[in-house]
């Protein structure tokens, strides 16, 4: 771990100032993905609500089918879901908003090596890596958000952050981490106000500005888990750079997801 900077260099004690509200930042996000039902289908599977008259006269039977459908699915909320072991809701974060978090990463390789110079992919792809642990770590039960920022730290950018955690903690501090954050949220709060739920338009505004907000960690971004050589290669071409980058982003999400899996098992046995 790093644990000396010269005066240039980005200290712990501003990696915790922001990564505090990147952490109050996902939690929304995270219910947004966990809780989205947008037919109301699992919803009235949980609590028993039948079809009122209507629906039966327009589906029939299909009705009854589709909610064991939904009781089948793999997804938040459902039996199938508390079925799973925490690994394997784990890997579900991984590849369902994995595929999601890498996309929006990897749009900017449109452009070929020429984008490539420019800051926008890494705040991207860390703020899905960045997503995705925080969601794995609630699935193993580790809300503490000091926890969360401390795993966040380690994995991303190699540090140890234990000394800085109160970094931002007075009035002060935590009256701009509580604005910030609303401002990470503003949008999702807005489409909840408007639409009664959180629209994907909203979640992947505010995935930007949870890498917008890393954007101002500088040169600690060229410390996150990458994409192989060849995805690197690939992502220097124009157009098809997207498939290099997208390729490079889901490979490092699965070496992010075994990392953090590893950070909490390491101190949960210390703390043990």
């Amino acid at each position: 771990m790093v644990s000396s900077f010269t005066e240039d260099s980005v200290t712990n004690e501003h990696v915790v100032t922001v990564l505090r509200p990147f952490v109050r930042g996902t939690r929304p996000v995270l219910d947004a993905l966990r809780e989205s039902d947008p037919l109301g289908l699992r919803q009235r599977m949980l609590t028993g609500e039948a079809a009122d008259e209507a629906e039966r006269r327009l589906f029939g039977t299909v009705w009854g089918r589709m909610l064991k459908l939904v009781s089948a699915a793999k997804v938040p909320g459902t039996p199938a879901w508390a079925a799973m072991s925490t690994d394997q809701r784990g890997r579900w974060w991984i590849h369902r908003v994995g595929r999601f978090t890498a996309l929006l990463a990897a749009v900017p390789g449109i452009g070929g090596a020429l984008t490539d110079r420019l800051p926008v992919q890494d705040a991207l792809g860390a703020a899905g890596q960045g997503l995705v642990l925080c969601a794995i770590a609630a699935e193993y039960g580790v809300r503490d958000e000091d926890d969360q920022i401390r795993l966040l730290a380690s994995v991303l950018f190699q540090r140890d952050v234990d000394a800085a955690l109160r970094a931002g903690r007075d009035g002060a501090g935590e009256a701009s981490t509580e604005q910030r954050t609303a401002e990470l949220t503003q949008e999702l709060d807005q489409a909840q106000r408007k639409h009664g739920r959180f629209t994907l338009r909203a979640i992947a505004s505010t995935v930007w500005r949870l890498g917008r907000l890393l954007w101002g960690l500088d040169d600690e971004l060229d410390r996150r888990p990458r994409g192989r050589w060849f995805h690197r290669m690939l992502g220097k071409l124009p157009m098809v750079g997207i498939a290099g980058d997208y390729l490079g982003e889901r490979s490092a999400l699965r070496r992010v997801a075994k990392a953090g899996c590893r950070w909490i098992e390491q101190h949960r046995a210390v703390q043990v």
